[in-house]
C-alpha cells in the first residue's frame, strides 16, 4: 500500500490514496481529515463508488507538491471510465487544489460526481459551526442539521462558489475554482462537493482550492474568498463601475421605490382569479405615477430610484421579451415618456422592470427555435407567471432582445436611466443543447452579464434579483438579498440556522443591497419573522425602500439609512461578530472605522464613527 508525506511550512499531508484517507495537519496541532469514498452517481439512480487507484505517485513542480491517482476498472458498463486525480499543495499559499479529470463518459449518463470527499467535521455543539452561501449567508452551529434544497451553486444555496466549517478556532475555506457546474450536499455533518455534466458530458477537469487557516472563523473564510476573486482581478468595485458609467453615481444614498403600472393576468396563470375578473385586468396611469413622485418630493424626499413594473402593451409578465409599445390605457408611450421626465424635473432615477428569460407563447416575435433545448429536444414550459404560457428565451439571443428594446427607448424619446433585468442574478444558469445555439452554464452567465453590460455602456444602471456572484461583476443594484428561511419566500419563517452577512464580507463595496421594511417592522420576503430588515440596514451599511405613500416620519427613517449607507458605499464590511456570544447582539466594522452594533430584538442601532 502507498502512503504518502507532504510537509511544508503551512501545512501536512499524510496519505493513503487506497483507503482514501487524506490528513491534513495545521502548524498548530489541528486536523482536517477526508476518509469517504468518492463516488459517481448515474443517471439511472445507480451509485458506483471509486475504485481503488489503479496508480498513486507523488511527484513535485517548482511551486507544489503532489499526488496523481489514476482511477479505472469501474465495471461493466462503466468500464470505459477513467479519473486522474490530483491533490497539490502550493508551497508559497499553503492551499490545496483538487483536480479531477474524468473521461470516457457517454452523453448524459452522469448525474453527479462526488470528488474530493467531505472533510470530516466532528465538532461538538457550541465548539464549531458550518458556513454556507445560502442567500446573505448562512451558519449552523454544530449539533444541527445541515438542510438545504439542492445545494446549487449560482442559485439561492450558492449565492457564492464557497463552503467553510470551524471547529475549535481551526478551520477551511472551500472555493469552487470551476464552479458553474458544481454543487454541495450534506453527509451527515459534512459538506460533500459534487459536480454536474456540462450538456451531457464531464468535459473539463473540476477543481477545488481549500484554505485551512488557524485562529479561523466565518469571517476568516469569507475574507479567503475576497483575496481570491481580488487576486484574479474577479473583484469588481462600485468606484470601478461607477468610473466606467458615471452617471450611475447617482444611486449612491437613493432608497428604492418600487411600484407598478398595469397588470394583466390570464386564464390560465396561477393567479388569475376567476371570482373577480377586476383583479385580473387593472391600471394605474404613468401621470398618476407622476403625482405620487410629486407628492413624495414635497414631503421631503430628495432622491430616490423608482423600479416600475408592468409598464408593457400587456403589463407585468407579459409578452417579453417584446412588451411594446408601453401600455395604452394607462397613458402610452406618451405618458411613459411623461413620468420619466417627471423623474428627471424631481432629480429621481427613473427605472424600469425587464424580463429576457420568460419568452411568451403570445410574444409578437415568439419562435419555439429560439427556446432554450433540452438533450431530449424538448423545450421548458411553464404557465404560472401572469402572461400564462412560457419557455425560457436562450441566454444567447437575450443580448440582442436588449439592445433593441433599448434602441426602441430611445426613438420613443423615453429616457431610461435605470433597468432591471429580472431573474438573471437568481436562477440557475441555463444549459442549451439546441445544435445551432448551444450554451453551456458558463457561457450564460457570460451571455447575462453581456445583456448587463449593454445597458452600462449606454449610461443606464443595471440591476437584477438578487446576487449569485457570477453577475455581480456586471451588476450596481440587486432587488434584495435577504436570508435563507425555512419556508422560502415566506413573510412568517423562521431562518435557518443563524443569519450572517457572508455576502456582504466579500461583495458590500461591489454592489447595492436595499432592504425592505420600516423601524420597528418584521419579517419580509426572506427575512426571519422575529427581525427587523431596517435594522440589518443599517447594521449593514445598506439602504432601504420607501414606500409610496411614505409619510414625513417615514421619508426621515428612510433617509437615515440611506444616508448611513452612502457614507460606507465604497468601505469594506472588514468584520462582523455576535457581541459576547449573542446571537441576537451584533456588531459591524468597516473600513473607514465606523463600528455599528445592533441589538435585533429591540432594533436598536449605535453607529460610531
Amino acid at each position: 500500500m502507498s502512503e504518502f508525506r507532504i510537509v511544508n511550512a503551512h501545512l501536512t499531508l499524510d496519505a493513503a490514496p487506497e483507503l482514501f484517507r487524506y490528513v491534513f495537519t495545521l502548524p498548530d496541532g489541528s486536523a482536517w481529515s477526508m476518509t469517504k469514498r468518492p463516488f459517481i452517481r448515474f443517471s439511472d439512480g445507480s451509485e458506483l463508488p471509486f475504485p481503488a487507484p489503479e496508480t498513486a505517485e507523488a511527484y513535485r513542480s517548482g511551486t507544489f507538491d503532489g499526488i496523481k491517482c489514476v482511477y479505472t476498472g469501474f465495471g461493466g458498463a462503466h468500464n470505459g471510465l477513467r479519473a486522474v486525480a490530483h491533490v497539490k499543495l502550493d508551497r508559497t499559499t499553503g492551499d490545496v487544489l483538487f483536480t479531477l479529470n474524468l473521461t470516457g463518459d457517454n452523453k448524459c449518463e452522469i448525474h453527479r460526481v462526488s470528488f474530493p470527499a467531505p472533510l470530516d467535521f466532528g465538532a461538538e455543539p457550541g465548539h464549531g459551526y458550518t458556513v454556507l452561501p445560502r442567500m446573505h449567508g448562512t451558519l449552523i452551529p454544530a449539533g444541527e442539521p445541515i438542510k438545504i434544497m439542492d445545494g446549487q451553486i449560482y442559485e439561492r444555496d450558492g449565492y457564492m462558489p464557497l463552503f467553510g466549517q470551524v471547529r475549535d478556532g481551526s478551520g477551511y475555506a472551500a472555493i469552487y475554482e470551476t464552479p458553474f457546474d458544481a454543487m454541495y450536499e450534506p453527509d451527515g455533518d459534512r459538506v460533500a462537493p459534487l459536480w454536474r455534466t456540462s450538456l451531457g458530458k464531464l468535459n473539463y477537469p473540476r477543481k477545488m482550492r481549500y484554505c485551512f487557516r488557524t485562529d479561523c472563523d466565518y469571517n476568516v473564510i469569507a475574507k479567503c474568498y475576497r483575496a481570491y476573486l481580488k487576486e484574479r482581478g474577479m473583484l469588481v468595485t462600485l468606484r470601478e463601475k461607477f468610473d466606467r458609467n458615471p452617471k450611475a453615481e447617482r444611486i449612491v444614498g437613493a432608497p428604492v421605490l418600487h411600484s407598478c403600472i398595469a397588470v394583466h393576468i390570464v386564464p390560465e396563470s396561477h393567479f388569475y382569479d376567476p371570482d373577480d375578473p377586476a383583479n385580473n385586468d387593472h391600471w394605474t396611469t404613468f401621470d398618476e405615477r407622476a403625482e405620487e413622485l410629486r407628492a413624495l418630493k414635497a414631503r421631503g424626499l430628495d432622491k430616490v430610484y423608482t423600479h416600475y413594473d408592468g409598464w408593457g402593451s400587456h403589463g407585468y409578465d407579459n409578452l417579453h421579451p417584446s412588451p411594446f409599445p408601453p401600455h395604452e390605457a394607462a397613458g402610452g408611450a406618451e405618458g411613459m415618456k411623461r413620468l420619466a421626465d417627471t423623474c428627471r424635473e424631481l432629480g429621481y432615477i427613473f427605472g424600469i422592470h425587464d424580463q429576457y428569460r420568460d419568452c411568451y407563447y403570445d410574444n409578437p416575435d415568439f419562435r419555439l427555435e429560439e427556446a432554450v433545448t433540452y438533450a431530449d429536444g424538448g423545450h421548458p414550459f411553464h404557465d404560472f407567471w401572469n402572461g400564462g404560457k412560457h419557455t425560457f428565451l436562450c441566454s444567447e439571443f437575450a443580448p440582442d432582445y436588449v439592445r433593441r428594446n433599448y434602441d426602441q427607448f430611445e426613438q420613443l424619446g423615453i429616457n431610461v436611466e435605470a433597468a432591471y433585468l429580472d431573474v438573471f442574478s437568481v436562477v440557475e444558469m441555463d444549459e442549451c443543447f439546441h445544435p445551432d445555439h448551444p450554451v453551456t452554464r458558463e457561457q450564460c452567465a457570460r451571455n447575462r452579464r453581456h445583456a448587463l453590460d449593454i445597458l452600462t455602456d449606454r449610461g443606464i444602471i443595471p440591476s437584477s434579483e438578487e446576487a449569485l456572484d457570477c453577475i455581480i461583476p456586471s451588476l450596481i443594484l440587486c432587488h434584495h438579498a435577504p436570508f435563507c428561511v425555512e419556508e422560502l419566500g415566506s413573510y412568517t419563517s423562521k431562518a435557518v440556522g443563524v443569519p450572517i452577512p457572508l455576502l456582504s464580507l466579500v461583495y458590500h463595496d461591489c454592489f447595492i443591497v436595499p432592504w425592505i421594511g420600516l423601524p420597528g417592522e418584521r419579517g419580509g420576503w426572506c427575512v426571519p419573522v422575529d427581525d427587523c430588515p431596517y435594522t440589518y440596514a443599517m447594521l449593514y451599511g445598506q439602504p432601504v425602500y420607501c414606500p409610496g405613500d411614505a409619510s414625513v416620519e417615514d421619508i426621515k427613517a428612510v433617509k437615515a439609512a440611506c444616508d448611513n449607507a452612502a457614507r460606507l458605499t465604497h468601505c469594506e464590511l472588514v468584520r462582523h461578530e455576535f457581541v459576547d456570544g449573542n446571537y441576537r447582539i451584533q456588531r459591524t466594522t468597516f473600513s473607514d472605522g465606523t463600528i455599528i452594533t445592533a441589538n435585533l430584538d429591540t432594533c436598536e442601532v449605535s453607529v460610531d464613527r
